[in-house]
């Protein structure tokens, strides 16, 4: 395997460890120094925004299509209409992903 691939992984694990971590770190510090009483007072508040920024953020990277042509576009349409019309059915998460990624695979074969 190329060096540039284990690099690239390497450098991947820690900055999702770092993502993670450092905010953990920093809160369990802050906690500490506060008294038992006054916990939740001493929250911060951009956790609690900053946390569904990058949920979204995440929806809007993988929404955009891999090729961005027409086809790309129809099968991103096809996958997330089929995961939101199932996921409203059922109200799970499983499924509705399967049945989306399907439906997104099945509309590139039939657009190429």
């Amino acid at each position: 395997m190329n060096n540039d691939i284990w690099l690239a992984a390497g450098v991947t694990a820690i900055g999702t460890l770092l993502i993670r971590g450092v905010p953990l770190y920093w809160m369990q510090r802050r906690l500490r120094r506060v008294a038992s009483v006054d916990r939740e007072a001493a929250m911060p508040a951009w956790p609690g925004i900053l946390a569904p920024l990058m949920i979204a953020a995440l929806l809007g990277l993988s929404l955009m299509p891999q090729p961005a042509d027409a086809a790309g576009w129809a099968a991103t349409m096809a996958g997330s209409f089929v995961t939101l019309s199932i996921w409203y059915r059922t109200r799970t998460l499983g499924l509705p992903v399967t049945a989306g990624v399907a439906a997104y695979a099945l509309m590139l074969l039939i657009g190429s």
